[in-house]
């Protein structure tokens, strides 16, 4: 009968091999020569996961030397089969102009518990051994696995999507047409912290050319907010091992940044400890609200610490914006992003702080914030 089954599916008569398949399965279901052709049927009939366990069984539990060699044979066409099915998929995905863009794979945390199945597939979608599969999923926080065209992102973000690795993709042009605005300073206009029934809010704010002015925004057009700690580096002279002389890159201080995300106007407006200008505008705390017209309340708000200011910012807009989703792990994405040196150079960053020598740090914010605020929009 097994050469019945090989002369079937030889003939590609797929209705007989299936019946004598199932015969021999419940007369001889240990029969190595039975497991392989029905391997054998399973990858014929396009089943190819389930024929590729097969094949991996008899490789693990068969001697025979005939089926084992055939096993690996049939493993090999798998192999070869899904290599085809990817390389024609990429270049279909791909054929757009418009699909040929820059964009990144951002891959999103998992839990510890599905790691290892999970790793299983990202290994096998993007043709990377398991080990290190494991290493590059996430359990907290996003991290930046892959840049490219963004068709190609796309199918490889499908693929794993399907597997329940969750990701996404994003094309740097959309992340370029969000407009940013650096805010000086919250203008006193009509709202005042004590007063929590005002609606509006209004900013004296710089373009990306440095052009001044002001805008005037509904607080419930802020959808969240993204906090960042940007590094300053300094080079400094040390001694080695040997007591030589050396130079190296070390982090001096860091610069607080905090972007509010407006999507109906595809506008991120973004706050800065260094640049915030504190002695204007509105008060943040209510004792300095009841004495604005105090000297001494303004002597003592100019020669408040930074760190005191900045905080009492952050004050201000926990009361305006109490149940505003939060977004704060961008250290951890940007310890991984930073390497895409070469993509981070095409996205500008937004930020000017006074530097030395380029670092992608300020563009890998610029990023954070915009792919947070391209999900979120995409979700509404």
């Amino acid at each position: 009968m097994i050469d019945e089954v090989a002369h079937a599916l030889e003939c590609q008569d797929y209705r007989t091999a299936a019946r004598l398949l199932k015969q021999l399965l419940k007369q001889e279901p240990q029969n190595p020569w039975v497991k392989l052709y029905l391997g054998r049927f399973q990858e014929d009939t396009g089943k190819l996961e389930t024929a590729q366990k097969v094949y991996r069984q008899l490789l693990q539990n068969t001697t025979n030397p005939k089926v084992m060699s055939q096993a690996r044979q049939g493993l090999e066409r798998l192999a070869a089969r899904e290599q085809k099915q990817r390389q024609e998929a990429l270049t279909q995905a791909t054929a757009d102009p418009s699909n040929r863009q820059l964009g990144v794979l951002i891959l999103e945390p998992i839990s510890a518990s599905a790691k290892q199945v999970a790793a299983q597939q990202l290994a096998r979608i993007m043709q990377i051994d398991p080990y290190t599969a494991r290493l590059q999923l996430p359990t907290r926080g996003w991290r930046l696995y892959r840049t490219g065209p963004v068709g190609e992102l796309e199918f490889y973000a499908s693929s794993l999507q399907q597997e329940s690795i969750p990701c996404f993709w994003a094309a740097l042009a959309d992340i370029q047409k969000i407009s940013v605005f650096g805010v000086d300073y919250f203008s006193e206009g009509d709202h005042r912290i004590t007063n929590s029934t005002t609606s509006q809010a209004a900013v004296i704010c710089r373009n990306t050319q440095g052009q001044k002015g002001s805008l005037t925004f509904n607080w419930s057009e802020v959808t969240q907010r993204v906090e960042g700690l940007l590094p300053l580096f300094e080079e400094v002279v040390d001694l080695d091992v040997r007591r030589k002389l050396t130079r190296k890159t070390q982090t001096l201080d860091y610069v607080q940044f905090c972007d509010l995300h407006l999507p109906q106007r595809s506008t991120i407006l973004r706050f800065c400890d260094r640049q915030y200008q504190f002695q204007q505008g509105i008060a943040f705390t209510t004792k300095q609200k009841n004495s604005e017209n105090s000297q001494l309340a303004e002597s003592t708000l100019r020669q408040g610490t930074t760190r005191l200011n900045w905080n009492n910012l952050l004050d201000f807009l926990n009361h305006r914006l109490p149940q505003l989703p939060v977004w704060s792990d961008f250290t951890n994405f940007a310890e991984a992003a930073v390497d895409y040196r070469e993509m981070l150079r095409r996205l500008p960053s937004h930020i000017d702080l006074f530097r030395r020598e380029e670092t992608p740090w300020d563009s890998a914010f610029q990023l954070y914030s915009g792919l947070i605020f391209l999900k979120n929009a995409s979700e509404k």
